[in-house]
């Protein structure tokens, strides 16, 4: 489903080049779950940046469903978000301008993969079925965070990309959330590749690599590397 093979990126400065991944590989099979740690600046969210397209690598190579994500253009890297990939951040990104129902059939209707039924399914594992009226303002952030996760999981996407997904929210709504996610996740056979700092959470997926200075350790590796 995703496999990472080598990956380099720097990013220029005053001094010159400055390395942020030094080869990295590892791959997520369908319905695998894999949390990614480390330090700030270790390069984590770099690295989910550039498997989601946001960025390009300097040297190596992803593929998401056997597409190559280095013969891509700008728009091809869209229809990719678009069509496999969902992003969750730990800034909600919802649009403001619309209700939670609207906000939840988004992704999907962008895609042309709109499933009225299994948008009210979400709806309704994810605590939102009173809320559908109601605009993102109007949210609590645990809240927020599951119309975020709706959104994403109502296209069907092949992997689903986390960066900190329970960042914002206390702890015990972050626990739910999450769980909420894994469990809606196994159920469609989507992978999911999470960024976080904690290793607590981290333990809640099937496997952990943890990234030092743009490398992966040693700790998890050897069923995540290739």
């Amino acid at each position: 489903m995703l496999s990472v093979t080598d990956i380099h990126k720097s990013f220029e400065t005053e001094d010159g080049p400055l390395p942020v991944l030094r080869g990295v590989s590892l791959t997520v099979a369908p319905g695998d779950t894999l949390a990614l740690t480390g330090e700030s600046g270790s390069g984590k969210s770099t690295l989910l940046h550039l498997i989601g397209g946001l960025d390009t690598a300097d040297k190596g190579r992803i593929e998401v469903d056997d597409v190559d994500l280095s013969a891509l253009d700008d728009a091809g890297r869209a229809r990719l978000r678009r069509d496999m990939v969902g992003l969750i951040f730990q800034q909600f990104n919802l649009i403001p301008s619309l209700t939670v129902a609207q906000n939840l059939s988004f992704q999907a209707r962008l895609a042309g993969r709109h499933d009225a039924a299994w948008v009210d399914e979400l709806a309704r594992r994810l605590g939102l079925s009173e809320h559908l009226a109601r605009y993102p303002e109007q949210l609590s952030g645990g809240q927020q965070q599951r119309v975020a996760i709706g959104r994403t999981l109502a296209a069907r996407p092949r992997v689903v990309l986390a960066d900190e997904p329970t960042g914002n929210l206390d702890e015990t709504t972050g626990d739910t959330v999450l769980g909420l996610l894994l469990e809606l996740a196994a159920e469609t056979g989507t992978a999911i590749l999470m960024v976080t700092h904690s290793t607590r959470l981290a333990h809640r997926l099937a496997r952990q690599v943890h990234l030092t200075k743009g490398r992966l350790g040693s700790a998890g590796l050897g069923r995540a590397a290739e």
